[in-house]
């Protein structure tokens, strides 16, 4: 499989298929595709439906083959930002934000990962439960604006606000912190607690979280 990554910042990942060759999408993450690429939609069990269902995903994943030759096809962006690929190996696990997941070779396995501390998973912006990619193969994830990336050495840590978390490796850990001072929880305008990532490995900052986003326009939408 080849892939080119266009179009910044509303991109779109287009992959060229050799014969049998296999994706895995989301639902409704196709854009274009040749006439030889064959559909199908498949649940892949109870247990992962449910956990899709959970991390903010549909229960169901889509397969595409090419048949009879080679093929083409594209996935876009939701939101405006960035597609990034990530070489999926054992021992090279990726930790991504809920609804990140865009498409992926076929041998890339989808998961819930829970994080350990339940503090982290309540206040530290991402929620309780994120995406898991494991396997072995090239996956696809989107992201909300501009994306840094920092490789945190073991034990050193970065501090972060609120859904500006956006992937991490596997080997990272997650904790909360709270904002230190009462004024500063109160009137800062920055939430009660941050978000520690702390390595070995990469972390991977998003610049534009929709959430942020909606809630900045929020106050200019006509009320109802």
């Amino acid at each position: 499989m080849k892939y080119s990554i266009e179009g910044e910042p509303l991109p779109v990942v287009i992959c060229q298929l050799e014969q049998n060759e296999k994706m895995i999408t989301e639902k409704g993450a196709m854009s274009w595709m040749s006439p030889n690429m064959k559909m199908e939609t498949v649940g892949g069990g109870v247990g992962k439906m449910f956990g899709r269902m959970f991390s903010g995903e549909s229960m169901f994943v889509n397969h595409y083959t090419a048949m009879g030759g080679p093929g083409e096809i594209a996935f876009a962006s939701s939101f405006p930002g960035a597609i990034r690929a990530f070489d999926i190996s054992p021992g090279r696990d990726m930790i991504c934000q809920k609804t990140a997941f865009l498409a992926s070779t076929d041998k890339v396995e989808f998961s819930v990962h829970f994080q350990k501390k339940v503090g982290s998973g309540l206040f530290g912006g991402e929620g309780f439960i994120m995406q898991k990619l494991s396997g072995s193969g090239v996956a696809f994830v989107e992201f909300d604006g501009y994306i840094k990336e920092y490789n945190l050495a073991p034990g050193q840590s970065i501090v972060i606000d609120t859904g500006y978390l956006a992937a991490m490796d596997a080997t990272c850990s997650i904790e909360i912190q709270k904002v230190p001072g009462v004024k500063n929880m109160l009137f800062g305008g920055e939430g009660v607690f941050n978000t520690v990532v702390t390595g070995p490995g990469r972390v991977l900052l998003q610049s534009m979280p929709i959430g942020q986003m909606a809630g900045t326009l929020i106050p200019y939408l006509p009320a109802k």
